[in-house]
C-alpha cells in the first residue's frame, strides 16, 4: 500500500514537533461498511477510488490499518467556546492521518473523525454517531458545490459498533478533508502559556502554507494576520448569502486556511429571520444567523491577541498595528457582502440605492416570513424576463404584493445598470441556487439511515445537492420549504 494508490504524504505539521500533538493510531473497528465514498474527490487527490472501495482501502478509511507513509497524530489547541475560555481541547475523536501531496501539488489533510479515543478525549470514547457523520457528509459536500470554502468529506463508514449516547445508536467513521486543521484556538493554546518560539513556529508554518505572499510583507506576521481577515470575512459574507447558520462559531472551529469545518447544530435558513437560532445548545443566541460577521470580528480579535507579542518588539506599537488591522475587518467584510448580494440581484455596482434595495427586500423578507433560497431564485426567474436571458421555470413560489413596490425599483436599476445584461444575469443564476441542504430534508435522509439501515434517502439527497443551481422539475420536492409538520426547531451536536 504505497504511492501506486496516489496516498503521497508529506507531514509539515507532524514534523513541528510534540508540543503540536500526539503520536497515536486509531482504533480499530469490529466491521467496516462503506456507506458512501466521494470518488470525485478521490480523483482529486490522485488517489485511486477502486482501491479505496477495496478490503484494504476501507480498512483505510476505517483506522483499521495506517498507510505507509501516514503519521497519525492527535492535535492540541485551545478555545473560546460560547465566549468561555477553555485552555485546552484538541481532537478528542479526531487522528489527522497526514497530509497528503495532490497531482498538482497541492496539499491537504487527511483526517480520520470518529477514530477512537485520544489524549483529548477528556473522558469520551473517540468515537461518533452515524447521524451526525451523514450530516456533515451532506452538508459540506453541499456547501463545495455552493461554492463556500470548506471541508470535505471523502468517505462515510458504519464502524459495525455500537456508540451510547443518550440512546444506542450505530458507529461510523468520517474521513475529513482540509487544506490544514489549523485553528485560531490552535494559536490561543500556545499564547496562553506565553510559548512565543511554539508561536513563532506555527505562525510561519501557517504562512507557508496558506499565505506565502506574507513572507515578503514588511511585516509577516501584520500580513497574516491580515490575509487570514479577509478570507474570513469572504467566507462569512458567503455564509450569510445562502442563509447558512454555522451555530458553533467558537475560536476552535475557525480555520486559519479559511475553510468552514463542524457541521454540527449546522442549518440553513427557510424563512428569513436574522435572528434564527436552531442550534440547541446556544441558549443565549450567541450565534444566531444576524450575529455571525460580529462574531467572526470577535473572534479574529482573539487571533490578533495571540500575535502581538510578534507583530512588534514595543507592546504598544503591537496593539496599535493589531488593532488597525482589525478595525478593517468589518469594511472587508461588507465589500465582499455587498459583491455577493449584487451578484443576487443582477446588478454590476453598489451605491446608496442598491444599498437601499437590498435593506428594504430583507425588510419585506422578514416581515412577509420568505423562504430566503426561493425568493432569490424567483428574482432570477423575473431578471431573465427583463434581461432576455431566460431561466427554466422553478418550483411554484409566488411573490408577494408587499414587494411589488420594490420590484418596480429593482427592474429600474437592472434597466439602467450599463454592464452587459448577459454577464449579470449569469452571475445571479450562478449566485441563486434552487437546491440547498434543507433541514427537514437531512434529518429525513438521516432517520432513515439511523433507524432503518436505509441509505437512499442520504445518497439521494447527496446526489441532488451537486447540483444546486440546476432545476429539475421532477426534483422539485427537493427545493420546496418544509410543511409546517416538517419544520426543524433544533439541530443537535453529534458529540
Amino acid at each position: 500500500m504505497s504511492s501506486e494508490h496516489g496516498l503521497v504524504f508529506d507531514n509539515s505539521y507532524a514534523r513541528l514537533g510534540e508540543k503540536f500533538c500526539t503520536r497515536q493510531g486509531p482504533m480499530p473497528v469490529g466491521k467496516p461498511g462503506l456507506v458512501r465514498l466521494n470518488r470525485a474527490l478521490a480523483g482529486r487527490l490522485g488517489i485511486d477510488a477502486d482501491w479505496l472501495q477495496s478490503g484494504v482501502g476501507l480498512d483505510v478509511l476505517a483506522g483499521n490499518v495506517v498507510p505507509p507513509g501516514a503519521e497519525p497524530i492527535a492535535t492540541v489547541y485551545a478555545g473560546h467556546q460560547f465566549g468561555s475560555w477553555n485552555p485546552r481541547l484538541g481532537d478528542g475523536r479526531a487522528l489527522l492521518l497526514g497530509e497528503l501531496l495532490a497531482p498538482d501539488g497541492e496539499r491537504f489533510d487527511l483526517q480520520l473523525k470518529g477514530s477512537g479515543p485520544t489524549a483529548y478525549s477528556r473522558g469520551g470514547d473517540g468515537r461518533a454517531p452515524l447521524g451526525p457523520v451523514l450530516r456533515e457528509y451532506v452538508v459540506s459536500e453541499a456547501m463545495s458545490a455552493l461554492g463556500v470554502p470548506t471541508t470535505r468529506s471523502l468517505a462515510a463508514v458504519l464502524s459495525g459498533e455500537t456508540v451510547f449516547r443518550e440512546t444506542a445508536l450505530p458507529g461510523a467513521v468520517l474521513t475529513r478533508v482540509a487544506r490544514s486543521h489549523i485553528r485560531i484556538g490552535t494559536l490561543q493554546y500556545f499564547a496562553a502559556r506565553s510559548d512565543n518560539e511554539a508561536l513563532r513556529s506555527l505562525s510561519k508554518h501557517v504562512a507557508e502554507r496558506h499565505y506565502p505572499q506574507a513572507a515578503t510583507a514588511e511585516n509577516p506576521l501584520q500580513a497574516l494576520l491580515e490575509g487570514v481577515m479577509e478570507r474570513q470575512a469572504d467566507l462569512v459574507a458567503r455564509w450569510q448569502l445562502i442563509g447558512f447558520i454555522h451555530g458553533v462559531m467558537n475560536t476552535d472551529n475557525m480555520l486559519l486556511s479559511g475553510e468552514t469545518i463542524d457541521y454540527g447544530p449546522c442549518a440553513f435558513m427557510d424563512q428569513y429571520e436574522p435572528g434564527m437560532v436552531l442550534s440547541s445548545i446556544d441558549h443565549g443566541g450567541r450565534y444566531a444567523y444576524g450575529n455571525q460577521p460580529h462574531i467572526a470580528h470577535w473572534n479574529l480579535s482573539m487571533l490578533a491577541r495571540c500575535l502581538l507579542p510578534l507583530l512588534h518588539a514595543d507592546p504598544e506599537k503591537a496593539a496599535d498595528i493589531g488593532q488597525a488591522a482589525l478595525d478593517t475587518f468589518p469594511d472587508r467584510y461588507m465589500a465582499a457582502y455587498r459583491r455577493g448580494m449584487l451578484n443576487k440581484l443582477g446588478l454590476s455596482h453598489a451605491d446608496a440605492d442598491t444599498d437601499e434595495l437590498v435593506r428594504d427586500l430583507l425588510t419585506v423578507m422578514q416581515r412577509e416570513a420568505l423562504d430566503f433560497t426561493l425568493t432569490f431564485y424567483r428574482l432570477t426567474e423575473l431578471a431573465g424576463d427583463v434581461t432576455g436571458h431566460g431561466r427554466s421555470p422553478g418550483p411554484p413560489f409566488e411573490l408577494p404584493e408587499a414587494l411589488d413596490a420594490w420590484l418596480q425599483r429593482w427592474r429600474h436599476l437592472l434597466r439602467n445598470d450599463p454592464a452587459d445584461i448577459h454577464v449579470r444575469h449569469e452571475a445571479m443564476v450562478k449566485a441563486n441556487p434552487v437546491f440547498i441542504p434543507r433541514n427537514h430534508l437531512v434529518e429525513q435522509a438521516l432517520d432513515a439511515a439511523v433507524s432503518e439501515r436505509d441509505f437512499k434517502p442520504f445518497h439521494r439527497l447527496v446526489d441532488v445537492l451537486e447540483r444546486p443551481f440546476d432545476y429539475d422539475p421532477d426534483l422539485a420536492h427537493f427545493a420546496m420549504p418544509p410543511r409546517d409538520e416538517e419544520i426543524v426547531r433544533q439541530t443537535f451536536c453529534g458529540t
